[in-house]
């Protein structure tokens, strides 16, 4: 049920809400100051955010050899704080950092993270996890709907409308998914509507059952991290294959940038081609 008010703002505001209405996905003013709103008390996203950087980046030596592959510059920022970026578009703070290689250069550099904007707590792997092993470490921590994404990724998604998906299809699991030009050295989802039935990995372009990969940004439910086996464990292989299975692993298709950071070549392009996240424009919408 929705109930009609009047409100009084100041012009400049009204301009920057103005600059928001695209005519199709935001129809109007009134449209736009609601879902300002909804993003702003938390309404229609999950509250925190679980990011993996504790791998060693070893594709990417020497410079991995002196810095953790979260804190390489890109245009004026480290790579985690563009992570931060996107988090804080909508108002999502609460961040969880998976730490391993190099662990106290990134306690010493992000802190608490008060003067980036977000509160940080640490988890810390003394030995290798994997993308499924520390969030068994995490666990107290996650009681209600939350974020994993990995930290040597860019990309700009929608996470509201994600999330809408997410619940609306009652998923444990949901999987941003990117279109590749070459899906060949990726794991490809095969999805009928939204469910994802499997990755194919690495599949011949002939072979492969669409152009969509694992972008590496997942909306979870607690009960997924009862599913963990102890020790190294992987999300790819030993959770979503068994999501899969029972119907609750679901795809959300978008077509914002995003930016794998895996070797120097992919590095170098995407400081030449990342634009940022911009915190007045809504990023490209996926399926809902």
């Amino acid at each position: 049920m929705k109930e009609r008010i009047t409100i009084t703002l100041d012009t400049e505001l009204i301009k920057q809400i103005d600059k928001r209405v695209d005519g199709t996905v935001i129809k109007n003013r009134s449209q736009q100051i609601e879902q300002l709103l909804t993003n702003s008390l938390g309404a229609n996203k999950p509250q925190k955010a679980v990011l993996l950087v504790g791998g060693k980046g070893t594709r990417l030596r020497p410079i991995t050899n002196k810095i953790p592959k979260c804190m390489i510059d890109i245009n004026g920022k480290t790579m985690l704080e563009h992570l931060f970026d996107l988090l804080k578009k909508y108002s999502i703070r609460e961040i969880i950092l998976s730490v391993g290689y190099l662990k106290e250069k990134v306690k010493e550099y992000y802190g608490d993270g008060s003067k980036f904007g977000v509160s940080i707590v640490y988890i810390e792997e003394d030995e290798p996890l994997g993308t499924a092993g520390p969030l068994k470490l995490a666990k107290r921590y996650l009681t209600g709907s939350f974020i994993v994404g990995n930290g040597d990724e860019l990309k700009s998604l929608n996470i509201p409308r994600m999330f809408r998906l997410h619940k609306r299809k009652d998923a444990m699991a949901t999987i941003a998914l990117t279109s590749v030009s070459d899906p060949s050295q990726y794991g490809v989802a095969r999805l009928s509507g939204s469910r994802i039935v499997e990755f194919v990995e690495k599949p011949k372009p002939k072979d492969a059952p669409s152009n969509l990969i694992n972008a590496g940004f997942y909306i979870m439910e607690p009960e997924v991290v009862n599913m963990i086996p102890d020790g190294f464990s992987m999300l790819e292989k030993d959770v979503f294959p068994k999501l899969a299975r029972e119907g609750k692993l679901r795809g959300f298709p978008f077509a914002g940038q995003w930016f794998d950071m895996g070797t120097p070549e992919r590095l170098e392009s995407a400081r030449k081609k990342w634009k940022g996240i911009d915190p007045y424009t809504e990023e490209e919408w996926g399926e809902d």
